[in-house]
């Protein structure tokens, strides 16, 4: 199945087609009200930690070590994805964060951990069911 996930700033322009708008930042944006952002919801659990956003914001991290630490702090917490995957089966979904720059920021990683969670729960869904156990049937021992 194909799924269409979309990443936006929260200042962009709202497009019709945006589907679920999910805010996923742990702060709210500056300067903007909650009406104006046409919210479906305000998604704080699957953001990075408020310890790792900060050291990779102060520039302690790299991007890269940011990253693998995002990917961790999501593989530990399979649940925070389900609301996001639950969306994305439903339609287009549309992550929006206030970070100025998207391909920097952990839109990215979250996007493509949704992805993977999402493929995975389908391949699983595909796989053969084990057959019935007819152990119940056979004579006994006892005949």
């Amino acid at each position: 199945m194909s799924y269409e996930i979309v990443l936006k700033r929260v200042y962009q322009p709202i497009e019709p087609d945006d589907g679920a708008r999910l805010l996923v930042d742990r702060l709210w944006p500056r300067g903007k009200r909650r009406e104006s952002l046409a919210l479906t919801d305000w998604y704080r659990d699957a953001s990075p930690s408020l310890t790792l956003r900060r050291q990779y914001h102060e520039g302690e991290i790299s991007p890269s070590v940011f990253a693998t630490r995002y990917r961790g702090e999501l593989r530990d917490a399979p649940d925070h994805l389900l609301p996001l995957m639950r969306h994305a089966r439903a339609g287009r979904l549309t992550l929006l964060s206030a970070s100025r720059d998207l391909e920097t920021s952990h839109l990215p990683v979250l996007k493509e951990a949704v992805l993977a969670a999402l493929y995975e729960e389908d391949a699983a869904d595909n796989e053969p069911a084990s057959p019935p156990c007819f152990g119940h049937e056979r004579p006994s021992d006892d005949t």
